[in-house]
């Protein structure tokens, strides 16, 4: 009766996938990887959710990254879990690994444009934009590419307070903390990258075609 249980729901979930949902959550999380490399990851500007608060708790307990980061990020998809089911679960999945995957081949080939760490407000904008249209088409789809995503989604499934109000929360709390290590200064145009990239992924995710897919209604 048991393993008749699970080959029922694994067949209630593979009929609720979609093709063309898992052909644009690979598009976004490509777009997504492809920012990250490009941009964020020779800029040296910081970010706000799972990311700065593990650079936050390395600096103030020592805690390494690689598990703080772990532990938070699957607290953060078990909330999303809890709050939007099993396709969360199945979409994140395909957007997580496809990040991944897509991250690992752009490392194969040189960095584009490596000068545009001189130009932070450019780097700023540019990878917001990145971020925002990556994610945004993940999180429409109903996965989350990361444990930030997951745990906006379900404070927005939650609270009914629009996506991108929910990301801007969760990033303005940790960059607050980050002020307690890290000049101002340095942190403008962080600022300026989640806030950008929060309205762009409220946009894509909320507004355009299936609108509050995520939240099935």
């Amino acid at each position: 009766m048991e393993n008749s249980s699970i080959k029922q729901q694994i067949k209630s979930i593979y009929a609720q996938i979609r093709v063309s949902s898992i052909g644009l959550t690979l598009f976004g999380s490509c777009i997504l990887a492809f920012g990250l490399y490009q941009i964020h990851a020779i800029s040296g500007i910081t970010e706000g959710g799972v990311l700065g608060l593990t650079l936050l708790l390395h600096h103030w307990f020592d805690l390494s990254p690689a598990f703080s980061g772990f532990i938070l990020n699957v607290l953060c998809y078990a909330i999303g879990f809890r709050a939007l089911g099993k396709m969360f679960l199945v979409y994140s999945a395909v957007s997580g690994i496809g990040f991944s995957a897509f991250y690992a081949l752009f490392e194969q080939f040189p960095r584009i444009y490596p000068a545009i760490a001189q130009y932070p407000l450019i780097a700023a904008i540019l990878g917001a934009v990145c971020i925002g249209i990556g994610a945004g088409l993940c999180v429409r789809v109903g996965g989350a590419p990361s444990g930030d995503d997951a745990l906006a989604m379900a404070i927005s499934a939650k609270s009914r307070l629009p996506i991108q109000w929910a990301y801007l929360l969760s990033d303005l709390t940790v960059l607050g903390l980050s002020l307690t290590y890290i000049p101002a200064g340095k942190l403008v145009y962080s600022l300026l990258t989640v806030v950008l990239s929060g309205q762009i992924i409220g946009l894509i995710s909320t507004r355009l075609g299936n609108k509050t897919h995520f939240l099935g209604l």
